[in-house]
């Protein structure tokens, strides 16, 4: 039982269906689709249509989408990789004429085509109830109508405004006299309501095809891009479903989904940190939050030497979630002091940091449990905006290399590494928890301190995304407020550099299914502006 003097809020309880996002409209539009006869697929893109126009520094339809869906009753999980690829134009050679010497996050060469609508429409198809154009009407009466601005939306909106200002599209519609929208202004996408209702008659064809591929091309080409509608026509069925990836935990299946995502850090962390005895202290102690960054160290060194598109190359996904592999891992680990050196896996430069994502979950009526994550990327993504359609483009391709060789370079028609991750924990063969952690790289260490907060230091849905984080970051270990100064001291003892950080990391959502009580119980992280709901 928390303690009710503190700030803090309950798990929501429920027991017909429940969604949990990063903005209270988002939440309340998944439970109307529940309720209006939509499964919890239906509710998810509906809720992720809203914060596309409510949420939109974090998400829109210019990017990308990864999906976890466990259909009732199936044993299985279903993914969905609805992440693009680059233009066919989008070689080295022609970035490094245009003077790049690294991806540059405000450049059209970091722009991917969209693959988010195709993953929509694919998702819908395959394992939706109503129509695309039931979905997406919750998003285009408040494109059209407005919505105030929130807290968080506020906060991320004023960090953003000199990219915005940077496109004089972006800078016309997103800022207003100059400066982002505050706290209670009343925010409204006419050109984007537009599109949707395209999207919604048509499909994800009227999105890669035709005035509005044409206005979105002509934009990234005015940018310096080499995008072409070309491109845009093969982006239609970019999405494909793919075979998750899983590791067992605890007596847990976690799935994640494959690489180009970074899901398989999730699973090589739980493979290092489930060789370990649950530590003495809590899970603020700091025996355990060393272990935890120890392990993050190691996984995500392996990330930026070997993740990349597996299309274009092979990305060792069985080796690096090995038992052996694992065990090798967890050896390295001394309780003592930190590692000042890691041992070489491939090229480990630290990729550039993002914090701007939405993730949410739905499990409906009949128990089909839905993770689901859309990104723009970084904060308004690349900040160029196509203004006659309104889509703002993400800049996912910041997540490449301009390094000739490694397996992350840029190439023509490659997916760059991700970062979004949903997750889905199953037991016995059926679904138990859809979830998600956002902040950009932060995401496994994220998902790993939320799952062993709850599943082995006992900590009830909400207390385990409040907690306070850290993350071993470019050789710091950048720590929120909140974390008892004794622990810091102690950590920087053991030999890590502590950096207070300005913003949170991320933000979080979780569904738990109690089938033994036919209980459904929602947590939504207090770091965005969202709540869970149920009914």
């Amino acid at each position: 039982m928390r303690d009710f003097h503190a700030p803090g809020r309950s798990p929501v309880l429920a027991t017909h269906g429940m969604a949990a996002t990063s903005m209270p409209a988002a939440t309340l539009t998944a439970l109307d689709i529940l309720r209006q006869g939509g499964n919890a697929m239906d509710a998810a893109i509906a809720a992720c249509a809203v914060l596309a126009v409510i949420e939109p520094q974090s998400t829109g339809i210019g990017g990308d989408n990864f999906c976890l869906y466990a259909p009732a009753g199936t044993g299985k999980v279903v993914a969905m990789n609805g992440s693009g690829r680059a233009p066919a134009g989008a070689t080295p050679e022609k970035l490094r004429a245009d003077g790049l010497t690294a991806m540059v996050n405000t450049s059209a060469h970091s722009v991917t085509v969209p693959g988010a609508v195709s993953a929509w429409e694919k998702l819908n198809k395959a394992h939706g109830k109503l129509s695309l154009a039931q979905i997406l009407a919750p998003a285009i009466k408040i494109a059209e109508e407005g919505h105030p601005v929130h807290g968080r939306v506020a906060s991320d909106w004023e960090s953003a405004a000199p990219k915005l200002a940077k496109n004089a599209a972006a800078a016309k519609h997103f800022l207003k006299d100059g400066k982002a929208f505050a706290v209670g202004d009343k925010f409204a996408q006419p050109a984007l309501a537009k599109t949707l209702r395209a999207i919604g008659e048509r499909g994800a064809r009227a999105f890669y095809e035709g005035e509005i591929a044409a206005d979105m091309v002509a934009a990234l080409q005015a940018a310096g891009g080499t995008h072409t509608e070309a491109d845009f026509a093969a982006g239609l069925d970019v999405a494909e479903f793919v075979t998750p990836i899983q590791t067992k935990w605890k007596g847990l299946d976690v799935y994640q989904c494959p690489p180009n995502g970074s899901g398989l850090l999730v699973l090589q962390m739980l493979g290092v940190l489930g060789q370990c005895e649950t530590p003495e202290g809590g899970p603020l102690g700091v025996t355990r939050l060393h272990r935890h960054i120890e392990a993050a160290r190691l996984a995500y060194r392996d990330r930026d030497g070997f993740l990349a598109d597996p299309s274009q190359v092979e990305v060792p996904v069985a080796k690096l979630t090995s038992d052996e592999y694992t065990t090798k891992l967890r050896a390295l680990i001394r309780d003592d002091v930190a590692m000042k050196e890691l041992p070489p896996a491939g090229m480990a430069e630290m990729l550039p940091k993002h914090k701007d994502t939405v993730y949410l979950c739905v499990v409906d009526a009949e128990g089909n449990a839905c993770s689901f994550i859309n990104s723009l990327f970084e904060s308004f993504g690349s900040g160029i905006l196509a203004e006659t359609s309104g889509v703002m483009l993400h800049n996912r391709g910041f997540g490449f290399r301009l390094q000739e060789g490694h397996p992350n370079c840029i190439a023509p028609n490659k997916r760059p590494m991700h970062t979004i991750i949903p997750g889905m924990v199953m037991k016995d063969g059926r679904a138990i928890m859809p979830f998600g952690v956002m902040g950009g790289h932060f995401q496994p260490m994220g998902q790993t301190l939320f799952l062993t907060n709850h599943f082995e230091f006992g900590l009830d849905l909400q207390e385990s995304l409040d907690l306070p984080r850290l993350f071993p970051y470019a050789g710091k270990l950048q720590v929120e407020r909140g974390i008892p100064a004794s622990v810091l001291d102690q950590l920087s003892r053991l030999g890590h550099t502590i950096e207070m950080m300005d913003k949170p990391h991320g933000g979080g959502q979780a569904i738990f299914i109690d089938h033994a009580r036919g209980v459904l119980v929602g947590a939504s992280d207090p770091r965005k502006d969202g709540c869970a709901l149920g009914y």
